[in-house]
Order: structure tokens, then C-alpha cells, then sequence
């Protein structure tokens, strides 16, 4: 899965720029409302942590429209995104509200066939690169970083590479305004350890990106 999506990544751009009097470029940017969804393990009810929320985020990039005909096209894009979630932590005194933003260089890689004149329906496969991630606490009552108690790197405990699927619509006015709404839907797990516990207590996480997106762009 993970070859065969860097190579659709590498044939679209190749076929974008053979075909140059068929491509339109564009770009877009705006709002995620992201989660984790999966396995927490046993750690999260064990420790006090609550349920994920939804945590608001944003993304902004590129586009490129490679149109094979009236009815369908595919669009390749380049993407910044802030994903992650938000929870509660209380346990044994400390307590905290925090956030815990996942930044992605994301690749979507969308198939579009247009019903009508402006309409799009479209789906993909997505590969995503890690470039940061961090615990933002609030009203932490126990500091666990004396440098920086309210800003934690937790780059080590997550997986550089993730993969995913998209389903969503769009509609694109003549000017060249389009809006946009999409469902990201993570298949690779976005944890790079385990839960932390040993014996019985023991378990793996397996959370995965659930990522919607609403979105407004120009293409020139």
C-alpha cells in the first residue's frame, strides 16, 4: 500500500506536467476538525485521561487539476495540516486541559467525476509526513518539563509516515472560486509506541487520523 501511493504521488505530477494544456493549478486553505479515532488502550480510562475530543484546526497548500475529459479529472494537492485531538487529564490531583497537535505535510491524491457543470464528487488515497508534534497543557498542576511545562515535543512517540483515504465534493463557481468539504479517514495508526504499562495493564494503541475538512480555494 505504502509503494503503491508514493508511485501514484510520482505518475499524477508526471502526467500533470506531459500534459500541460490540460492542468490548472490553484490554491486553497481552511478549516479541520480533527480527532483520533481506534484503540486508546488501557491507559487513557486507567490514568484519568478522557474521552478524544474534536480539536480545531486548519490546513492551506496547493492544487493541481489534471482533467482527462468532461466528466473526469484527478487533483493532486500539497497541504499543510494541523490535526491532533483534545482531552481532559485528572488524576490523583493533577489535572490538565490539553491539545495534542499533529502537523502534516499531507499528498491527497483525488479522483473527480463532475455529475454537472461545477459539481465534483471525489475520493482518494492520501500519504501524510510528520513534521511536528506536541502536548499543548493548560492548568497543569504538575510541571513534567521544567524548561517548558505547557509545550511538550512528543515527536518520538508518533509514526512519520501516515496514510489515509478521502471522500468529500465540491463546487467551483466560473470565476474560479471553489469551495470544498471532505472526510479524511486514517487506515496506518499514528502511534509509534505502545501504552506505557507492563502485565496484565498492557496494550497497544492503534488510534488512526479522522480528519473533516472545509475548504475555499481559486484556481487560476
Amino acid at each position: 500500500m505504502k509503494k503503491l501511493l508514493v508511485c501514484a504521488v510520482v505518475a499524477v505530477f508526471s502526467i500533470g506536467s506531459l500534459s500541460a494544456q490540460d492542468v490548472r493549478f490553484g490554491v486553497k486553505g481552511g478549516l479541520n476538525l480533527a480527532n483520533l479515532g481506534g484503540d486508546f488502550g488501557i491507559y487513557d480510562g486507567y490514568y484519568g485521561v478522557d474521552d478524544p475530543e474534536m480539536k480545531v484546526g486548519f490546513h492551506v497548500g496547493g492544487v493541481a487539476e489534471v482533467k482527462f475529459s468532461e466528466k473526469f479529472a484527478v487533483q493532486p494537492e500539497l497541504l499543510f495540516s494541523n490535526q491532533g485531538y483534545k482531552s481532559k487529564y485528572d488524576f490523583a490531583g493533577a489535572k490538565a486541559d490539553y491539545k495534542v497537535n499533529l502537523n502534516y505535510i499531507n499528498l491527497p491524491i483525488m479522483v473527480k467525476f463532475f455529475p454537472i457543470d461545477g459539481l465534483s464528487i471525489e475520493a482518494g488515497p492520501q500519504v501524510g509526513f510528520l513534521i511536528a508534534a506536541k502536548d499543548e497543557l493548560n492548568d497543569y498542576e504538575i510541571s513534567i518539563d521544567p524548561e517548558d511545562p505547557d509545550n511538550v515535543d512528543t515527536s518520538d512517540k508518533y509514526k512519520s509516515i501516515d496514510f489515509g483515504m478521502n471522500i468529500g465534493a465540491g463546487y467551483e463557481l466560473p470565476s474560479g472560486l471553489f469551495f470544498a468539504a471532505r472526510y479524511n479517514i486514517g487506515i496506518s495508526k499514528v502511534d509509534d509506541v505502545d501504552d506505557g504499562l507492563t502485565g496484565i495493564f498492557s496494550g497497544s494503541l492503534s488510534r488512526k487520523n479522522r480528519v473533516f475538512q472545509l475548504s475555499a480555494g481559486f484556481m487560476f
